[in-house]
Protein backbone atom coordinates (compact mmCIF):
# COMPACT_ATOMS: atom_id res chain seq x y z
CA UNK A 1 0.00 0.00 0.00
CA UNK A 2 1.41 3.62 -0.87
CA UNK A 3 2.00 5.96 1.79
CA UNK A 4 -1.30 8.24 2.29
CA UNK A 5 -1.35 11.56 2.73
CA UNK A 6 -4.70 12.38 4.69
CA UNK A 7 -7.05 15.08 2.38
CA UNK A 8 -7.16 17.84 3.88
CA UNK A 9 -10.41 18.09 5.77
CA UNK A 10 -12.92 21.35 6.99
CA UNK A 11 -12.44 22.34 10.29
CA UNK A 12 -15.56 22.49 12.52
CA UNK A 13 -16.03 25.69 14.26
CA UNK A 14 -14.09 25.68 17.92
CA UNK A 15 -15.13 26.40 20.94
CA UNK A 16 -12.05 26.41 22.62
CA UNK A 17 -9.78 29.78 22.32
CA UNK A 18 -8.42 30.68 19.05
CA UNK A 19 -4.55 29.65 19.16
CA UNK A 20 -2.45 32.50 20.38
CA UNK A 21 0.97 32.65 19.83
CA UNK A 22 2.99 33.68 23.23
CA UNK A 23 3.65 37.87 23.16
CA UNK A 24 7.35 38.88 23.62
CA UNK A 25 8.16 39.15 27.34
CA UNK A 26 10.96 40.84 28.83
CA UNK A 27 13.66 38.11 29.95
CA UNK A 28 14.68 40.05 32.85
CA UNK A 29 13.07 42.97 34.40
CA UNK A 30 15.33 46.39 34.44
CA UNK A 31 15.35 46.31 38.06
CA UNK A 32 16.77 42.67 38.62
CA UNK A 33 19.39 43.85 36.45
CA UNK A 34 20.42 46.95 38.00
CA UNK A 35 19.78 45.45 41.64
CA UNK A 36 22.95 46.71 43.62
CA UNK A 37 22.29 43.47 45.73
CA UNK A 38 22.51 41.22 42.49
CA UNK A 39 25.93 43.02 41.56
CA UNK A 40 27.35 42.49 45.05
CA UNK A 41 25.97 38.63 45.03
CA UNK A 42 27.92 38.28 41.42
CA UNK A 43 31.52 40.09 43.14
CA UNK A 44 31.12 38.02 45.85
CA UNK A 45 30.78 34.67 43.85
CA UNK A 46 33.87 35.44 41.86
CA UNK A 47 35.50 36.31 45.03
CA UNK A 48 34.42 32.75 46.20
CA UNK A 49 36.47 31.68 43.05
CA UNK A 50 33.83 30.08 41.74
CA UNK A 51 35.68 31.01 38.21
CA UNK A 52 37.56 27.45 38.92
CA UNK A 53 34.06 25.68 37.19
CA UNK A 54 35.34 23.67 34.27
CA UNK A 55 34.12 25.14 30.88
CA UNK A 56 33.07 21.80 29.92
CA UNK A 57 32.13 18.47 31.63
CA UNK A 58 33.79 14.77 31.82
CA UNK A 59 32.82 12.50 29.32
CA UNK A 60 33.15 9.89 31.90
CA UNK A 61 30.57 9.01 34.94
CA UNK A 62 32.41 11.00 38.28
CA UNK A 63 31.66 10.27 42.10
CA UNK A 64 29.53 12.81 43.66
CA UNK A 65 28.91 14.17 47.34
CA UNK A 66 26.61 11.38 49.22
CA UNK A 67 25.68 12.62 52.42
CA UNK A 68 24.87 10.48 54.92
CA UNK A 69 21.50 8.20 54.75
CA UNK A 70 18.55 8.99 56.69
CA UNK A 71 16.06 6.71 57.91
CA UNK A 72 13.66 6.10 55.50
CA UNK A 73 9.90 6.08 56.50
CA UNK A 74 7.15 4.14 54.49
CA UNK A 75 3.81 5.16 52.92
CA UNK A 76 1.39 2.32 53.48
CA UNK A 77 -1.05 2.11 51.02
CA UNK A 78 -4.58 0.10 51.74
CA UNK A 79 -5.27 -2.19 48.98
CA UNK A 80 -7.55 -5.18 49.93
CA UNK A 81 -10.15 -7.44 48.35
CA UNK A 82 -13.63 -5.72 47.93
CA UNK A 83 -16.13 -6.12 50.40
CA UNK A 84 -19.82 -7.36 49.49
CA UNK A 85 -20.57 -3.42 51.49
CA UNK A 86 -21.63 -1.07 49.39
CA UNK A 87 -20.00 1.76 49.28
CA UNK A 88 -20.76 4.65 51.57
CA UNK A 89 -20.70 7.31 48.87
CA UNK A 90 -24.39 7.74 47.78
CA UNK A 91 -24.58 6.02 44.75
CA UNK A 92 -27.50 5.78 42.22
CA UNK A 93 -29.38 2.33 42.06
CA UNK A 94 -29.95 0.75 38.62
CA UNK A 95 -30.79 -2.60 37.73
CA UNK A 96 -27.19 -4.18 36.65
CA UNK A 97 -28.13 -5.58 33.68
CA UNK A 98 -29.68 -2.00 32.59
CA UNK A 99 -27.59 0.21 30.64
CA UNK A 100 -27.92 4.23 30.79
CA UNK A 101 -31.17 5.70 30.03
CA UNK A 102 -31.55 7.03 26.10
CA UNK A 103 -33.40 10.32 27.68
CA UNK A 104 -29.70 12.03 28.50
CA UNK A 105 -27.69 12.59 31.24
CA UNK A 106 -28.86 13.18 34.69
CA UNK A 107 -26.99 14.69 37.90
CA UNK A 108 -27.25 11.49 39.88
CA UNK A 109 -24.41 9.02 40.44
CA UNK A 110 -22.77 7.10 37.60
CA UNK A 111 -21.31 4.28 37.00
CA UNK A 112 -17.57 4.83 35.38
CA UNK A 113 -14.91 2.41 34.53
CA UNK A 114 -10.75 3.50 34.19
CA UNK A 115 -9.10 1.65 31.55
CA UNK A 116 -6.07 1.96 31.86
CA UNK A 117 -1.92 1.27 32.07
CA UNK A 118 -0.90 2.98 35.07
CA UNK A 119 -2.20 3.45 38.54
CA UNK A 120 -0.15 4.89 41.81
CA UNK A 121 1.49 3.14 44.11
CA UNK A 122 0.73 -0.12 42.04
CA UNK A 123 2.26 0.69 38.53
CA UNK A 124 3.86 4.04 37.80
CA UNK A 125 6.18 5.88 34.84
CA UNK A 126 4.64 9.54 35.02
CA UNK A 127 2.13 11.72 35.79
CA UNK A 128 -0.89 8.75 34.19
CA UNK A 129 -0.68 6.63 37.10
CA UNK A 130 -0.93 9.80 39.78
CA UNK A 131 -4.05 11.29 37.47
CA UNK A 132 -6.05 7.42 37.79
CA UNK A 133 -5.53 7.29 41.29
CA UNK A 134 -6.12 10.62 42.17
CA UNK A 135 -9.46 11.42 40.23
CA UNK A 136 -10.66 8.09 40.81
CA UNK A 137 -11.21 8.49 44.92
CA UNK A 138 -13.04 12.03 44.24
CA UNK A 139 -15.17 10.91 42.16
CA UNK A 140 -16.00 8.65 44.79
CA UNK A 141 -16.42 10.50 47.06
CA UNK A 142 -18.99 12.92 44.45
CA UNK A 143 -21.21 9.84 45.01
CA UNK A 144 -20.23 8.33 41.83
CA UNK A 145 -19.56 4.17 41.23
CA UNK A 146 -15.94 3.97 40.25
CA UNK A 147 -13.96 1.12 39.06
CA UNK A 148 -10.52 0.56 37.51
CA UNK A 149 -9.11 -2.07 35.33
CA UNK A 150 -5.54 -2.71 34.81
CA UNK A 151 -3.05 -5.20 34.35
CA UNK A 152 -1.84 -7.46 36.75
CA UNK A 153 2.40 -6.96 36.15
CA UNK A 154 4.99 -9.27 37.29
CA UNK A 155 5.57 -6.11 39.01
CA UNK A 156 2.86 -5.93 41.57
CA UNK A 157 2.97 -7.61 44.86
CA UNK A 158 0.09 -9.52 45.27
CA UNK A 159 0.29 -10.29 48.86
CA UNK A 160 1.44 -6.88 49.73
CA UNK A 161 -2.05 -5.29 48.63
CA UNK A 162 -4.30 -8.58 49.27
CA UNK A 163 -5.21 -9.30 45.66
CA UNK A 164 -7.06 -11.94 45.18
CA UNK A 165 -8.45 -13.99 42.42
CA UNK A 166 -12.15 -13.57 41.35
CA UNK A 167 -13.11 -15.67 37.96
CA UNK A 168 -12.10 -16.42 34.44
CA UNK A 169 -13.05 -14.54 31.42
CA UNK A 170 -12.96 -15.45 27.87
CA UNK A 171 -11.84 -12.94 25.12
CA UNK A 172 -12.98 -13.06 21.60
CA UNK A 173 -10.33 -11.60 19.11
CA UNK A 174 -10.03 -11.68 14.98
CA UNK A 175 -9.25 -14.62 13.49
CA UNK A 176 -11.47 -17.11 15.83
CA UNK A 177 -8.71 -16.24 18.35
CA UNK A 178 -9.90 -16.67 21.97
CA UNK A 179 -7.91 -15.93 25.07
CA UNK A 180 -8.82 -16.78 28.54
CA UNK A 181 -7.87 -14.21 31.38
CA UNK A 182 -7.63 -14.83 35.01
CA UNK A 183 -9.26 -11.67 36.62
CA UNK A 184 -8.34 -10.41 40.34
CA UNK A 185 -9.69 -8.04 42.97
CA UNK A 186 -8.79 -5.65 45.19
CA UNK A 187 -9.00 -1.67 46.34
CA UNK A 188 -7.60 1.14 45.95
CA UNK A 189 -6.76 2.45 49.48
CA UNK A 190 -9.80 0.84 50.54
CA UNK A 191 -11.83 3.06 48.34
CA UNK A 192 -11.70 2.44 44.60
CA UNK A 193 -12.30 -1.54 43.84
CA UNK A 194 -9.78 -2.71 40.85
CA UNK A 195 -10.14 -5.43 38.54
CA UNK A 196 -6.33 -6.57 37.71
CA UNK A 197 -6.06 -8.52 34.20
CA UNK A 198 -3.99 -11.23 34.43
CA UNK A 199 -2.31 -12.80 31.42
CA UNK A 200 1.24 -14.49 31.96
CA UNK A 201 2.05 -14.21 28.68
CA UNK A 202 1.55 -10.71 28.24
CA UNK A 203 1.89 -8.87 31.49
CA UNK A 204 4.10 -11.64 33.04
CA UNK A 205 7.09 -9.59 32.49
CA UNK A 206 9.37 -7.08 34.57
CA UNK A 207 8.17 -3.97 32.76
CA UNK A 208 5.35 -2.32 31.99
CA UNK A 209 6.05 -1.35 28.41
CA UNK A 210 7.56 -3.71 26.44
CA UNK A 211 7.74 -2.61 22.57
CA UNK A 212 6.17 -3.57 19.12
CA UNK A 213 3.86 -6.59 21.39
CA UNK A 214 2.19 -3.60 23.23
CA UNK A 215 -0.53 -3.77 20.47
CA UNK A 216 -1.37 -7.07 21.68
CA UNK A 217 -0.50 -6.83 24.67
CA UNK A 218 -2.90 -3.65 25.64
CA UNK A 219 -5.85 -4.44 22.60
CA UNK A 220 -6.16 -7.49 25.60
CA UNK A 221 -6.19 -5.20 28.29
CA UNK A 222 -9.10 -3.08 26.15
CA UNK A 223 -11.06 -5.70 25.34
CA UNK A 224 -11.13 -8.00 28.08
CA UNK A 225 -11.96 -4.70 30.46
CA UNK A 226 -14.92 -4.52 28.51
CA UNK A 227 -16.07 -8.36 28.46
CA UNK A 228 -15.51 -8.79 32.39
CA UNK A 229 -18.55 -5.63 32.59
CA UNK A 230 -20.91 -8.15 30.79
CA UNK A 231 -19.81 -10.97 32.53
CA UNK A 232 -20.37 -9.33 35.96
CA UNK A 233 -23.88 -7.54 34.40
CA UNK A 234 -21.86 -4.07 36.17
CA UNK A 235 -22.49 -1.81 32.47
CA UNK A 236 -20.87 1.56 32.92
CA UNK A 237 -22.35 5.20 32.10
CA UNK A 238 -19.01 6.02 30.44
CA UNK A 239 -15.68 4.19 29.69
CA UNK A 240 -12.90 6.63 30.72
CA UNK A 241 -9.69 5.66 28.88
CA UNK A 242 -6.37 7.26 28.88
CA UNK A 243 -3.08 7.73 26.12
CA UNK A 244 -2.79 5.61 23.58
CA UNK A 245 -2.15 2.48 25.18
CA UNK A 246 -6.18 2.09 25.60
CA UNK A 247 -7.78 4.29 23.09
CA UNK A 248 -8.83 1.38 21.22
CA UNK A 249 -11.73 0.80 23.98
CA UNK A 250 -13.28 3.62 21.85
CA UNK A 251 -12.95 1.91 18.56
CA UNK A 252 -14.59 -1.37 20.47
CA UNK A 253 -17.26 0.30 21.95
CA UNK A 254 -18.40 1.81 18.50
CA UNK A 255 -17.87 -1.74 16.25
CA UNK A 256 -17.84 -4.81 18.47
CA UNK A 257 -20.25 -3.75 21.19
CA UNK A 258 -22.23 -1.29 18.74
CA UNK A 259 -25.36 -3.22 18.47
CA UNK A 260 -27.37 -5.62 20.39
CA UNK A 261 -24.98 -5.13 23.37
CA UNK A 262 -25.70 -3.65 26.73
CA UNK A 263 -22.45 -1.74 25.97
CA UNK A 264 -23.97 -0.02 23.32
CA UNK A 265 -25.03 2.97 25.14
CA UNK A 266 -21.47 3.12 27.10
CA UNK A 267 -19.64 6.43 26.44
CA UNK A 268 -16.44 6.64 25.78
CA UNK A 269 -14.01 9.86 27.17
CA UNK A 270 -10.43 9.79 25.92
CA UNK A 271 -7.69 11.54 28.10
CA UNK A 272 -4.66 12.39 26.38
CA UNK A 273 -1.64 12.98 29.03
CA UNK A 274 0.90 13.54 26.33
CA UNK A 275 0.49 13.47 22.91
CA UNK A 276 4.03 12.60 21.96
CA UNK A 277 3.06 9.01 22.81
CA UNK A 278 0.72 7.80 20.32
CA UNK A 279 1.11 3.63 19.77
CA UNK A 280 2.33 3.51 16.61
CA UNK A 281 2.64 0.28 15.14
CA UNK A 282 2.59 -2.06 12.47
CA UNK A 283 -0.55 -2.65 10.00
CA UNK A 284 -0.97 -6.54 10.74
CA UNK A 285 -2.25 -6.33 14.26
CA UNK A 286 -5.53 -4.74 13.20
CA UNK A 287 -6.58 -8.84 12.45
CA UNK A 288 -5.76 -9.20 15.54
CA UNK A 289 -8.30 -6.62 16.76
CA UNK A 290 -11.04 -8.30 14.40
CA UNK A 291 -10.89 -4.92 12.36
CA UNK A 292 -10.50 -6.06 8.12
CA UNK A 293 -8.22 -3.97 5.56
CA UNK A 294 -11.63 -1.00 5.37
CA UNK A 295 -10.10 0.13 8.89
CA UNK A 296 -6.94 0.79 7.35
CA UNK A 297 -7.62 4.70 6.11
CA UNK A 298 -6.13 8.37 7.51
CA UNK A 299 -9.91 8.31 9.04
CA UNK A 300 -9.83 5.53 11.57
CA UNK A 301 -5.99 3.33 12.04
CA UNK A 302 -3.79 4.25 8.97
CA UNK A 303 -0.77 6.47 9.51
CA UNK A 304 1.75 6.23 6.82
CA UNK A 305 0.83 2.32 6.15
CA UNK A 306 0.89 1.80 9.91
CA UNK A 307 -1.55 2.39 12.48
CA UNK A 308 -2.08 4.90 15.02
CA UNK A 309 -4.10 3.87 18.36
CA UNK A 310 -4.09 7.82 19.73
CA UNK A 311 -5.41 8.69 16.32
CA UNK A 312 -8.40 5.68 16.28
CA UNK A 313 -9.33 6.85 19.47
CA UNK A 314 -9.58 10.74 18.99
CA UNK A 315 -11.87 9.64 16.03
CA UNK A 316 -14.12 7.51 17.75
CA UNK A 317 -14.44 8.76 21.70
CA UNK A 318 -17.24 10.96 22.30
CA UNK A 319 -15.31 13.09 23.93
CA UNK A 320 -11.52 14.01 24.16
CA UNK A 321 -9.98 15.70 27.54
CA UNK A 322 -6.22 16.67 28.04
CA UNK A 323 -4.67 17.76 31.09
CA UNK A 324 -4.46 21.15 31.35
CA UNK A 325 -6.55 23.93 28.88
CA UNK A 326 -2.95 25.38 27.19
CA UNK A 327 -2.16 22.09 26.42
CA UNK A 328 -5.35 21.98 25.08
CA UNK A 329 -4.59 24.69 22.96
CA UNK A 330 -1.51 23.73 22.08
CA UNK A 331 -2.23 20.61 20.35
CA UNK A 332 -3.94 22.09 18.32
CA UNK A 333 -1.24 23.73 16.42
CA UNK A 334 1.41 21.85 14.03
CA UNK A 335 4.00 21.86 16.34
CA UNK A 336 2.18 20.58 19.36
CA UNK A 337 -0.08 18.73 17.90
CA UNK A 338 2.38 16.29 16.71
CA UNK A 339 0.21 15.07 13.36
CA UNK A 340 -2.73 14.88 15.33
CA UNK A 341 -4.09 18.82 15.45
CA UNK A 342 -5.99 18.28 12.01
CA UNK A 343 -7.81 15.72 13.83
CA UNK A 344 -8.27 17.72 17.06
CA UNK A 345 -9.17 20.52 15.31
CA UNK A 346 -12.16 18.13 13.25
CA UNK A 347 -13.52 17.18 16.33
CA UNK A 348 -12.86 21.04 18.30
CA UNK A 349 -16.44 21.06 19.99
CA UNK A 350 -15.88 17.39 21.50
CA UNK A 351 -12.37 18.77 22.81
CA UNK A 352 -11.26 20.34 26.13
CA UNK A 353 -8.36 20.94 29.01
CA UNK A 354 -9.17 20.16 32.56
CA UNK A 355 -6.41 20.57 35.10
CA UNK A 356 -4.79 17.97 36.68
CA UNK A 357 -5.32 17.93 40.62
CA UNK A 358 -2.94 16.98 43.68
CA UNK A 359 -3.33 14.27 45.94
CA UNK A 360 -3.11 16.43 49.38
CA UNK A 361 -3.01 13.51 51.73
CA UNK A 362 0.28 12.86 50.26
CA UNK A 363 1.14 16.25 49.79
CA UNK A 364 1.24 18.85 52.76
CA UNK A 365 3.74 20.56 54.84
CA UNK A 366 0.95 20.22 57.52
CA UNK A 367 0.90 16.66 57.67
CA UNK A 368 3.59 15.14 55.86
CA UNK A 369 5.62 12.70 57.43
CA UNK A 370 8.58 12.81 55.61
CA UNK A 371 9.26 16.29 57.03
CA UNK A 372 11.44 17.19 59.98
CA UNK A 373 9.20 19.67 60.80
CA UNK A 374 6.07 20.70 59.57
CA UNK A 375 4.33 24.11 58.96
CA UNK A 376 1.18 25.90 57.12
CA UNK A 377 1.18 29.16 54.97
CA UNK A 378 0.45 30.87 58.55
CA UNK A 379 3.06 29.44 60.12
CA UNK A 380 6.46 29.46 57.86
CA UNK A 381 9.00 28.56 60.81
CA UNK A 382 8.84 25.04 59.91
CA UNK A 383 10.23 25.69 56.25
CA UNK A 384 13.68 27.02 57.97
CA UNK A 385 14.31 23.90 59.77
CA UNK A 386 13.34 21.88 56.54
CA UNK A 387 15.76 24.17 54.47
CA UNK A 388 18.79 23.57 57.13
CA UNK A 389 18.35 19.47 57.03
CA UNK A 390 18.16 19.94 53.37
CA UNK A 391 21.51 21.85 53.55
CA UNK A 392 22.94 19.04 55.59
CA UNK A 393 21.53 15.90 53.93
CA UNK A 394 22.88 17.52 50.41
CA UNK A 395 26.27 18.75 52.06
CA UNK A 396 25.61 22.37 51.04
CA UNK A 397 27.07 25.21 53.28
CA UNK A 398 24.18 25.79 56.08
CA UNK A 399 22.89 29.26 55.69
CA UNK A 400 19.39 30.20 55.74
CA UNK A 401 20.26 33.42 53.64
CA UNK A 402 21.72 31.59 50.50
CA UNK A 403 18.56 30.71 48.47
CA UNK A 404 18.36 26.59 47.49
CA UNK A 405 17.50 26.09 43.62
CA UNK A 406 15.88 22.99 43.22
CA UNK A 407 15.44 19.69 40.28
CA UNK A 408 13.01 16.72 40.69
CA UNK A 409 12.23 15.05 37.55
CA UNK A 410 12.71 12.39 35.09
CA UNK A 411 15.96 13.02 33.06
CA UNK A 412 14.14 13.47 29.50
CA UNK A 413 14.62 16.27 26.93
CA UNK A 414 10.76 17.01 27.40
CA UNK A 415 12.37 18.58 30.51
CA UNK A 416 14.36 21.25 29.49
CA UNK A 417 17.83 19.76 30.48
CA UNK A 418 19.15 21.06 27.83
CA UNK A 419 18.47 24.87 28.97
CA UNK A 420 19.89 23.51 32.41
CA UNK A 421 23.29 22.82 31.11
CA UNK A 422 23.33 26.58 29.22
CA UNK A 423 22.45 28.29 32.10
CA UNK A 424 23.45 26.49 35.81
CA UNK A 425 27.58 26.60 35.46
CA UNK A 426 27.04 30.04 34.86
CA UNK A 427 24.75 31.19 37.10
CA UNK A 428 26.49 28.98 40.06
CA UNK A 429 29.86 31.16 38.83
CA UNK A 430 28.09 34.53 38.77
CA UNK A 431 25.30 34.31 41.73
CA UNK A 432 25.45 33.26 45.47
CA UNK A 433 22.88 30.77 45.24
CA UNK A 434 22.72 27.10 45.94
CA UNK A 435 21.28 23.60 43.72
CA UNK A 436 20.01 20.73 44.78
CA UNK A 437 18.93 17.85 42.34
CA UNK A 438 16.81 14.61 42.64
CA UNK A 439 15.69 12.41 39.06
CA UNK A 440 17.08 9.77 37.09
CA UNK A 441 17.34 8.81 33.19
CA UNK A 442 19.40 9.81 30.38
CA UNK A 443 22.65 9.03 31.33
CA UNK A 444 24.69 12.47 29.33
CA UNK A 445 21.94 14.15 32.24
CA UNK A 446 23.32 11.67 35.33
CA UNK A 447 26.37 12.64 34.40
CA UNK A 448 26.35 16.48 34.16
CA UNK A 449 24.62 16.39 37.43
CA UNK A 450 27.59 14.85 38.48
CA UNK A 451 29.80 17.36 37.18
CA UNK A 452 28.12 20.14 38.69
CA UNK A 453 27.93 18.36 42.04
CA UNK A 454 31.95 18.00 41.95
CA UNK A 455 32.51 21.36 40.60
CA UNK A 456 30.64 23.18 42.86
CA UNK A 457 31.35 21.47 46.37
CA UNK A 458 28.94 23.08 49.04
CA UNK A 459 27.04 24.93 46.57
CA UNK A 460 25.26 21.94 44.02
CA UNK A 461 24.67 18.10 44.69
CA UNK A 462 22.61 15.70 43.04
CA UNK A 463 21.39 12.21 44.11
CA UNK A 464 20.59 10.35 41.03
CA UNK A 465 17.85 7.95 41.80
CA UNK A 466 14.54 8.63 43.23
CA UNK A 467 13.40 8.69 46.60
CA UNK A 468 9.96 9.88 47.81
CA UNK A 469 11.16 11.05 51.15
CA UNK A 470 13.83 13.03 49.18
CA UNK A 471 11.33 14.45 46.86
CA UNK A 472 9.35 15.82 50.00
CA UNK A 473 12.13 16.97 51.81
CA UNK A 474 13.43 18.85 48.79
CA UNK A 475 10.08 20.71 48.20
CA UNK A 476 9.65 22.22 52.03
CA UNK A 477 13.21 22.86 52.22
CA UNK A 478 13.46 25.10 48.76
CA UNK A 479 13.13 28.09 47.75
CA UNK A 480 12.85 27.75 44.10
CA UNK A 481 12.00 25.23 41.75
CA UNK A 482 13.53 24.68 38.12
CA UNK A 483 11.32 23.64 35.62
CA UNK A 484 11.83 24.73 32.02
CA UNK A 485 10.38 22.01 30.39
CA UNK A 486 9.93 22.23 26.46
CA UNK A 487 6.62 21.08 26.48
CA UNK A 488 4.69 20.17 29.50
CA UNK A 489 0.91 18.50 29.25
CA UNK A 490 0.13 19.14 33.11
CA UNK A 491 2.80 18.68 35.66
CA UNK A 492 2.81 18.09 39.07
CA UNK A 493 5.59 19.42 40.56
CA UNK A 494 5.75 23.06 40.43
CA UNK A 495 1.79 22.19 41.82
CA UNK A 496 3.26 20.57 45.04
CA UNK A 497 6.16 23.07 45.02
CA UNK A 498 3.37 25.99 45.62
CA UNK A 499 2.13 24.31 48.17
CA UNK A 500 5.14 23.43 49.90
CA UNK A 501 6.01 27.37 49.56
CA UNK A 502 8.50 26.95 47.50
CA UNK A 503 8.27 29.26 44.14
CA UNK A 504 8.15 27.37 40.93
CA UNK A 505 10.60 29.20 37.55
CA UNK A 506 8.84 27.82 34.78
CA UNK A 507 8.78 28.55 31.11
CA UNK A 508 5.16 29.03 30.29
CA UNK A 509 3.94 26.15 28.36
CA UNK A 510 1.00 23.64 29.20
CA UNK A 511 -0.16 23.51 32.59
CA UNK A 512 3.14 25.20 33.47
CA UNK A 513 1.76 28.35 32.13
CA UNK A 514 -1.75 27.59 33.85
CA UNK A 515 -0.57 26.50 37.46
CA UNK A 516 1.96 29.94 38.04
CA UNK A 517 0.96 33.49 37.91
CA UNK A 518 3.83 34.97 37.00
CA UNK A 519 5.53 37.85 39.73
CA UNK A 520 4.67 41.44 39.74
CA UNK A 521 6.99 43.67 40.68
CA UNK A 522 4.97 46.68 41.22
CA UNK A 523 2.63 44.66 43.60
CA UNK A 524 4.34 41.78 44.39
CA UNK A 525 1.23 39.07 43.69
CA UNK A 526 2.11 36.05 41.91
CA UNK A 527 3.56 32.50 42.71
CA UNK A 528 6.26 31.99 40.78
CA UNK A 529 8.52 33.17 37.45
CA UNK A 530 8.08 32.50 34.31
CA UNK A 531 9.94 33.17 30.80
CA UNK A 532 8.59 32.50 27.62
CA UNK A 533 12.43 31.92 24.96
CA UNK A 534 13.55 28.43 24.87
CA UNK A 535 16.72 28.91 25.54
CA UNK A 536 19.92 28.78 28.57
CA UNK A 537 20.04 32.60 28.28
CA UNK A 538 16.57 32.95 29.30
CA UNK A 539 16.37 30.66 32.00
CA UNK A 540 19.70 32.07 33.12
CA UNK A 541 18.53 35.84 33.45
CA UNK A 542 15.20 34.39 35.30
CA UNK A 543 16.97 32.83 37.93
CA UNK A 544 18.74 36.26 38.09
CA UNK A 545 15.44 37.69 38.43
CA UNK A 546 14.61 35.38 41.65
CA UNK A 547 18.07 35.83 43.52
CA UNK A 548 17.40 39.73 42.74
CA UNK A 549 13.96 39.62 44.65
CA UNK A 550 15.06 37.38 46.80
CA UNK A 551 17.65 39.76 47.96
CA UNK A 552 15.52 43.22 47.51
CA UNK A 553 12.15 42.56 48.20
CA UNK A 554 12.17 39.60 50.57
CA UNK A 555 8.84 40.72 51.51
CA UNK A 556 7.28 40.32 47.84
CA UNK A 557 8.93 36.29 48.26
CA UNK A 558 6.72 35.99 52.05
CA UNK A 559 3.82 36.82 49.90
CA UNK A 560 3.80 34.89 46.70
CA UNK A 561 4.78 32.19 48.94
CA UNK A 562 1.18 32.71 50.76
CA UNK A 563 -0.19 33.14 47.62
CA UNK A 564 1.00 29.76 46.42
CA UNK A 565 0.04 28.04 49.77
CA UNK A 566 -3.31 28.73 49.11
CA UNK A 567 -3.77 27.98 45.50
CA UNK A 568 -6.90 24.91 45.21
CA UNK A 569 -4.92 22.39 43.21
CA UNK A 570 -7.39 19.59 45.13
CA UNK A 571 -9.04 16.69 42.49
CA UNK A 572 -12.47 17.89 44.12
CA UNK A 573 -12.51 20.94 41.61
CA UNK A 574 -10.83 18.72 38.31
CA UNK A 575 -13.40 16.33 39.45
CA UNK A 576 -16.66 18.52 38.95
CA UNK A 577 -15.11 19.37 35.23
CA UNK A 578 -15.24 15.62 33.95
CA UNK A 579 -18.58 15.10 35.50
CA UNK A 580 -19.38 17.76 32.77
CA UNK A 581 -17.49 16.36 30.48
CA UNK A 582 -18.81 13.13 31.13
CA UNK A 583 -22.62 14.68 30.87
CA UNK A 584 -21.43 15.82 27.27
CA UNK A 585 -20.29 12.30 25.99
CA UNK A 586 -23.54 10.83 27.18
CA UNK A 587 -25.55 13.10 25.71
CA UNK A 588 -23.67 13.50 22.37
CA UNK A 589 -22.69 9.75 22.23
CA UNK A 590 -22.09 8.86 18.20
CA UNK A 591 -21.82 5.92 16.14
CA UNK A 592 -19.77 5.48 12.91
Amino acid sequence: MAKSSPAKKSVKKASLPPIVPPQDEPLLPASAKTSPKLKASLKKAAELGTKLVPAAPPTETTGVVTPAPTKKKAITVKLSKPDAAPQKASVAKTKKTSPPQESGPTTSGKRILFITAECTPLAQTGGLGDAVAGLTKALIQRGHEVRIVMPLYQRIDRARYGITFSRSCCVHFGRGEEIWVGIFEGKLDGQVPIWFIDYERYFGRPHIYDGDEDSYRFGVLSKAALQICKDTAWIPHVAHIHDWMTAITAVFLKTWDRVLSPLSHTASVLTIHNIGYQGKFDSSVLGFYGFGADYLTPDRFEDFQGINLLKAGIQYADMVTTVSPTYANEIRGPIGGMGMAMYLNDRADRVTGILNGVDTTVWNPATDPYLPARYSKDNLAGKAECKRALQERFGLTVDPKIPIFAVISRFAPQKGFDLMRGSLPQALRDMIMQVVVLGTGDSFTENFFRWLSEANPGRANAHIGFAPEVAHLIEAGSDFFLMPSIYEPCGLNQMYSSLYGTLPIVRATGGLDDTVENYDEATGSGTGFKFWEISGRALYYTIGWAVSTWHDRPKHIATMQQQGMAKDFTWEASAQQYERVYENALTHRTKL
